[in-house]
């Protein structure tokens, strides 16, 4: 690809086509605009299309003749071919005119080719159509191209329930990595039929967020721009045990082998992948052998940094100073930041843990009070029993670290402060494989769904947006004591960077008003009820406020949501969006239906009926003077989840049809500013992950341009319950999505769709498949996935990561 500019030459051009002592053609091109003023104003037809005597200086025309093709229109994103023909020329070169400047590809063909750029308003582009005939004399016509601003540039696709991933026409899907794909060359292909170990060298299961992160194609070193090259850092959230062993999960006497749960251990964790795109039109592959590649797991050793460092409440046996901890687990979305690392977020991590049913007693008042608050009950027997297991390694506490019941004489004497080591965001550093994970606790402790950045100015303090996965919790925002300085994004020590503007600042909870206005209370100890006289939980110090921050939100009366999950910063206007992925009747009764979460109503699934909030919606924020460290905010809700046969007034609000309906909004994701989709008016990826939904088609992906906060009215709605009693309530709903809002993709059978990114260019994104034929058992599957994609029949589903293109090369979704 070569860049045409305004002024000089295109030597490539020159060398290729002019081999003689005669002038170049760059500079035969050059004397004849110069002398036309070509940028002032169009030539001549005589002169534009090389007809034959003089021209009108007098001057000599050319002997070929030229045609640029008629001029046209198009919008920002879309690959755009300007087509010429040329008779009598010696060569032939495309240079651009005026305009914001493109790389033009094939410039020296009669055919080239450009992605429109993005602009604001209707903008020219003009181009030249240059040829040189046998008395060197160029012969030049012109083109123009009109670039609007971009939209949506696909056909909606229908629901569906088949075992396949589909897109719109226009756009073509692969199979990148997949659960036990190997990422080193001395590990063995996958054979898929519940044989298979050694996870720390193979993809991990349950894909989940995740982040590319440029190299150079040549140097191998990062690099920012690199749309060809590049590490994917992805969590593997979870696993489907029934496909992972020869018949499914066993225990003997309620013991579980000890290679079943290594297998089963391994394939949780993070994952950094590289990825490279082959030359010309080939796809992209994963490389298996490459020095990036990295499994962490909750085997893998990581550092305590931030107020919570060496505190007592995450001291352990394994850690006896709590600045230390061993594994990072159940990592579902993602955040990353300018310096070059990712951000893993620990979710529902509370239920991996063991309690005996009598360990209440050996604790004190507060513990039970934290430990209740987090889920991590007595009696509980923690998912998957590892800790029953007995290990090989005699002294090994890889298992018994599940057991979070108080056995010894003090907490560093056993695991009881385990679960104090999870519920973290966890800085990685993609580029170096033997740097030691950092648990970031200054961003508080929860069911952290993922940790997304607002937009960065040089400045102001970095602030990241959190939310917290379970039905009734909260959102939150972490800003740093650090205000950003712009040439850190480059400095080679990045964890170094995280310890900087990660480990001091405020945590705070949002408050959503009923007016439509919004504050952001801070958590911190010694202010308001966050005190040691908290009669709920007596707080302690700032590491306690940390470690116990839902109590603390509890304390200072922050809003309960309805399944706080993914958030997404628009990077034109920095409005932040949230979905609230669904709740039910118990989470949020008719009783207890809020501005900020309004609905109560019943979707029935089949025979079954659904109360609460059974398909979710989308909150928006715009913080107070456009700046993310304002504590005040205004709100408003994008868009309701729901069926198109829902009804209109009160359930169905965003008059959502059957080219954009939906249910339980999860992923969320806007377009990169380094290309259109990021730019003006921003694409908003939608995932979701929906139970509600399923007996009409497969979980899905949509995209959208969302407008801003404010863009719609107050309304009213209607709620009803079981008994069929009625409730109003009132709130405020943006503008209708209508045509801006549009199905992209839909899912293989019971899989959910989360995770996604893109090249710097925009011309290709990622996509994560999670758990398809998750329902299923090793010898009954119910989805062949990623096999049936193409074709295939019979093999057991896996995780994956997709890529998807546009087949003209353009920007996906434009």
């Amino acid at each position: 690809m070569s860049e045409i500019h305004l002024t000089g030459r295109h030597d490539d051009g020159d060398i290729e086509l002019n081999t003689s002592s005669n002038p170049h053609f760059g500079d035969l091109l050059q004397e004849r605009q110069s002398r036309r003023a070509v940028m002032g104003g169009m030539a001549s037809v005589a002169a534009l299309f090389g007809l034959a005597g003089c021209d009108d200086d007098g001057q000599p025309t050319a002997d070929a003749t030229v045609s640029a093709g008629a001029s046209g229109a198009t919008t920002s994103g879309k690959t755009v071919t300007l087509t010429g023909t040329a008779t009598g020329a010696t060569g032939v070169l495309w240079t651009q005119m005026s305009g914001p400047t493109v790389a033009l590809t094939g410039a020296n063909t009669n055919t080239a080719t450009f992605t429109a750029p993005s602009v604001t308003a209707a903008t020219p582009l003009v181009f030249a159509f240059n040829a040189p005939g046998s008395n060197t004399i160029v012969a030049t016509a012109q083109t123009t191209v009109t670039v609007s601003p971009a939209v949506l540039g696909f056909n909606a696709v229908a629901k569906s329930l088949a075992d396949v991933v589909t897109v719109p026409a226009g756009y073509s899907v692969s199979v990148l990595y997949r659960l036990g794909d190997p990422i080193n060359a001395a590990t063995p292909a996958y054979a898929n039929n519940g044989t298979d170990a050694n996870f720390v060298s193979r993809g991990g299961d349950h894909h989940d967020g995740m982040h590319y992160f440029g190299l150079g194609a040549t140097s191998g070193q990062r690099d920012d721009d690199s749309s060809t090259r590049g590490l994917l850092v992805m969590n593997h959230e979870n696993i489907t045990a029934a496909y992972l062993h020869p018949n499914g999960p066993t225990s003997v006497g309620g013991i579980r082998p000890e290679a079943e749960a290594i297998k089963e251990i391994e394939a949780h964790g993070v994952a950094v992948i590289e990825v490279l795109k082959g030359a010309g039109t080939a796809g992209w592959n994963y490389v298996q052998n490459s020095t990036f590649n990295r499994r962490i797991t909750p085997n893998t050793p990581m550092d305590l940094y931030g107020p919570v460092r060496g505190d007592v409440q995450v001291q352990t046996v394994y850690s006896p100073t709590g600045v230390a901890g061993r594994g990072t687990i159940n990592n579902c979305a993602n955040g990353y930041t300018p310096w070059g690392t990712y951000l893993t977020c620990e979710e529902n991590w509370a239920g991996y843990f063991r309690r005996s049913g009598t360990d209440n007693a050996a604790r004190s008042a507060r513990e039970v009070v934290a430990l209740s608050r987090y889920g991590v009950s007595q009696g509980a027997g923690g998912a998957n029993n590892w800790a029953t297991v007995v290990p090989s390694v005699p002294g090994s506490t890889v298992f018994a670290k599940w057991n979070a019941s108080a056995t010894g004489s003090a907490a560093t004497a056993d695991f009881r402060n385990e679960p104090n080591q999870y519920g973290w965001v966890v800085e990685i550093d993609p580029y170096n494989a033997a740097s030691t994970p950092r648990k970031r606790t200054a961003l508080g402790r929860m069911g952290h769904e993922g940790a997304w950045p607002a937009n960065f100015v040089a400045g102001r303090k970095p602030v990241f947006y959190m939310g917290d996965d379970s039905r009734g919790e909260y959102f939150y925002k972490f800003v740093s004591a650090t205000p950003w300085v712009a040439n850190d994004a480059q400095n080679a020590d990045r964890l170094a960077m995280g310890d900087k503007y990660l480990d001091n600042g405020a945590l705070y909870v949002a408050r959503f008003d009923a007016t439509g206005n919004g504050v952001w209370i801070p958590l911190v100890f010694g202010q308001g009820a966050v005190t040691s006289a908290n009669p709920a939980y007596a707080f302690a110090n700032q590491a306690d406020v940390l470690i116990n921050a839902r109590l603390a939100a509890d304390a200072v009366g922050a809003t309960k949501m309805d399944r706080p999950e993914w958030a997404a910063v628009n990077p034109a206007t920095g409005e932040v969006y949230l979905t609230l992925t669904n709740t039910n009747a118990a989470s949020r009764p008719l009783a207890a239906t809020d501005a900020a979460n309004p609905r109560h109503y019943n979707d029935p699934r089949g025979s079954t009926n659904q109360f609460g909030n059974p398909n979710g919606h989308i909150i928006r924020l715009r913080e107070t003077g456009d700046n993310p460290e304002a504590t005040t905010f205004r709100w408003d809700i994008y868009a309701f989840g729901a069926g198109a046969d829902l009804n209109a007034t009160n359930i169905n609000v965003s008059g959502l049809d059957a080219t954009n309906d939906f249910s339980s909004p999860d992923g969320l994701w806007f377009g990169r500013p380094q290309n259109a989709s990021g730019l003006v008016n921003p694409l908003l990826w939608i995932q979701t992950d929906d139970g509600a939904y399923t007996d009409v088609t497969n979980c899905m992906m949509l995209v959208a341009q969302p407008g801003n906060v404010g863009d719609g009215a107050a309304r009213t709605i209607t709620n009803t319950d079981a008994t069929g009693a009625t409730r109003t309530q009132s709130t405020f709903v943006g503008k209708a999505p209508g045509m801006q809002l549009r199905r992209f993709l839909v899912g293989p059978k019971e899989c959910e769709l989360t995770g996604i990114d893109s090249t710097p260019d925009g011309k290709t994104i990622f996509v994560n498949i999670q758990h398809p034929g998750e329902n299923g058992s090793a010898t009954s599957p119910s989805s062949f996935w990623p096999a049936s994609q193409s074709g295939g029949t019979g093999a057991r589903p896996r995780s994956a990561t997709i890529v998807i293109t546009k087949d003209d090369g353009g920007v996906v979704g434009l």
